[in-house]
């Protein structure tokens, strides 16, 4: 990737979001001296951006007013649904019980000209990316589809992945903010939705070695064996996996305080199935895996850290 530009002549990156990841990615390029612009419904989200230099906007529509003509407006919300509330204002005649519509007639959509840019961060379907950057063609907005990977302490330290698909041009235009973000950034083309894809597949075996991790734990507790002694064995072993080591630790730890909530997981999974389905595709393992999510949020854990999967599992994995 080539050299970022001097920061007199850095444009302003907007985002709409500002949860766990998307704070971390303000914290990131405010270290590097870029000007951040910053929108959210969480108003103590809003402060802390503020604190970290960013420029802090009433509304969607307000923060794409003030952007720059060759902007980039990055999306780090959580689900589809929000992603049309912050763009439009709509939910798409979605039930609003189950998705309210918290920017009704201040989405960002109205205020951006052609030329301008929208990067799309969260874990949606590949359907929904081509949607969404379909609705923004029209009137000359580009898109890039960029699901992230990595997790709050990655993203501030700029060594999140980034799966990247989208025009070639669209993309090199703004290189220098993408290999500030991430590192690795994964290059997969031109076909929008292909990064929904790889972070579908990629979030799928996650929540497999995660299922499979909690499982394994809670039996290795069953059996009487001292839980962080068997986390190092596994952690050498050819049991190993990051997800399942960085969770299962956070666990045996009683911290349960969330980085990655228990519904994100839940839907990433159902949505990967999903994926599959369309694909048609069905293997063993992807589905149990879902299933063990949803059960898990069922149980009143969907706002704990992922983590809280070995305590779901220690109470209801007993023989019967």
């Amino acid at each position: 990737m080539s050299s970022p530009p001097s920061i007199e002549l850095r444009s302003t990156v907007s985002f709409v979001g500002i949860g766990n990841m998307g704070l971390a990615m303000v914290g990131r390029l405010r270290d590097l001296g870029w000007p951040v612009a910053v929108c959210d419904i969480d108003e103590a989200a809003c402060s802390r951006a503020r604190e970290l230099g960013a420029q802090v906007h009433a509304s969607p529509l307000a923060l794409a007013r003030a952007m720059p003509t060759d902007g980039l407006v990055v999306v780090a919300v959580v689900d589809a649904a929000q992603c049309r509330d912050v763009m439009w204002g709509d939910v798409d005649g979605a039930d609003q019980t189950v998705a309210p519509c918290h920017w009704r007639g201040l989405g960002a959509a109205q205020a951006l000209q052609p030329g301008q840019t929208v990067m799309w961060c969260p874990t949606i379907s590949p359907a929904d990316v081509e949607t969404l950057a379909g609705r923004l063609a029209v009137q000359g907005v580009h898109s890039i589809d960029a699901p992230m990977s990595g997790g709050p302490a990655r993203a501030r330290a700029g060594s999140m992945s980034l799966m990247v698909a989208g025009a070639s041009e669209v993309v090199m235009q703004h290189e220098p903010v993408l290999s500030a973000l991430a590192n690795p950034v994964f290059r997969l083309g031109e076909r929008l939705g292909d990064g929904a894809r790889t972070k579908l597949v990629n979030n799928l075996l996650a929540g497999i070695n995660l299922v499979g991790a909690a499982e394994v734990l809670a039996l290795a507790a069953n059996m009487g064996l001292d839980m962080s002694r068997t986390l190092d064995v596994i952690g050498q072993s050819s049991g190993q996996s990051w997800i399942g080591d960085d969770r299962m630790r956070r666990a045996v730890a009683h911290d349960l305080v969330p980085r990655a909530h228990m519904s994100l997981l839940a839907k990433d999974t159902r949505l990967a199935n999903e994926a599959a389905a369309a694909a048609g595709f069905a293997g063993p393992l992807g589905a149990r895996a879902a299933a063990v999510f949803r059960a898990a949020c069922e149980s009143g854990l969907s706002e704990l850290d992922d983590s809280a999967l070995l305590l779901f599992l220690q109470q209801h994995g007993q023989s019967r």
